[in-house]
């Protein structure tokens, strides 16, 4: 297989998972074409097989069908050799994101996933973004309970900010923040990277390959299939792809200079920000897989760090087309406005 995938802890709570994972949102939502189930199956599986045993997934991917997704693959795998991480709170709706934190709606889908997943506990669960009418301190009430009830071992939470985070913590360790993190998306690091590090909170990092265009470049957007909502993504108008296939062909200099490709090289730069980071880059193709583990293997200079790194520079377009669902945005009321209205 060439590289191994180290198994190593995310966070300072205990969870033990492969340092690259696998994101499994594209198997069965968004990108055009749902895949055929019995292929995804034997990707997922073959994934496993080859040490990239952290699965990453949600109720809102599909919807719900991911998640069914997940729980046949792991048939007759055992489940101690896989690690599941799922999320709750994103509801697809009217072309946006509704997004829920109640602790009834947070115990509801929490049981729900179980049931899609097949399995008795949930290694790591995430709020997939913060619902900013609900006190964070009233949702993570909910999630430590579930955790004391065993339904899940560890909490998780996605794009939220560094208030979010501190207070969440305090009712219950955050285990692993998730978080958009790429050669162009760089926003987390001035302050919400060293939040986590001061309190002990793995990183993992989604969309580590510019959502496929690391990997293909412009050409990813030439064959997007229609329903693919990446075609909404502001990176990917003609205005801005214009400049950013710039940076992709730099990238790919580079990794014709390193003997990689350029999603190898664009993985490993992010492996190489920190023990702490866990990249969870998705594919529908075992090929990918094999090219993904490859990038353990890239090791990268100061001085190629620093290159690739100024690229972030040149990137035009928003990297979200849902900003306002991203961590910048999602501070939530005092816990005190929860007593008075309830």
């Amino acid at each position: 297989m060439g590289a191994i995938v180290p198994t190593v802890k995310l966070g300072s709570q205990g969870l033990e998972v492969s340092n690259q994972g696998l994101g499994c949102f594209g198997m069965s939502a968004s990108y055009g074409q749902r895949k055929p189930e019995s292929e995804m199956i034997q990707v997922i599986r073959h994934a496993i097989n080859s040490g990239v045993t952290f699965l990453d997934t949600s109720d809102s991917y599909g919807p719900y069908t991911n998640e069914i997704l997940i729980g046949k693959a792991l048939k007759g795998v055992m489940r101690e050799k896989v690690q599941i991480a799922s999320k709750f709170g994103v509801i697809h709706k009217d072309g946006g994101v509704d997004v829920h934190g109640e602790p009834e709606y947070v115990r509801a889908s929490c049981e729900a996933s179980l049931k899609r997943l097949d399995v008795g506990c949930i290694d790591l669960y995430y709020a997939h973004r913060i619902d900013t009418r609900v006190p964070i301190e009233v949702t993570m009430g909910e999630l430590k309970k579930l955790v004391e009830e065993g339904k899940i071992k560890y909490v998780g939470l996605s794009e939220a900010s560094i208030s979010t985070i501190r207070r969440a913590h305090a009712v219950h360790p955050i285990t692993a923040v998730q978080n958009e993190w790429s050669l162009w998306s760089r926003d987390l690091e001035e302050e919400l990277v060293p939040t986590c590090r001061e309190l002990g909170i793995g990183i993992v990092s989604y969309s580590p390959l510019g959502r496929g265009f690391f990997s293909l470049g412009p050409k990813l957007v030439q064959n997007m299939l229609e329903g693919d909502w990446r075609k909404h993504f502001p990176r990917f108008n003609a205005k801005n792809l214009e400049t950013n296939k710039v940076v992709y062909e730099k990238i790919s200099e580079i990794a014709t200079r390193k003997g990689c490709t350029p999603s190898q090289l664009a993985l490993a730069w992010v492996h190489h920000q920190g023990d702490d980071v866990f990249p969870i880059p998705g594919t529908t193709k075992i090929d990918n897989i094999n090219e993904n583990i490859g990038a353990l293997s890239v090791k990268l200079t100061l001085e190629e760090m620093t290159e690739l790194s100024a690229l972030a520079d040149m990137v035009k377009g928003d990297r979200h087309v849902f900003m306002e669902n991203t961590w910048m945005h999602s501070n939530t009321p005092p816990l005190s406005s929860w007593k008075v209205y309830t």
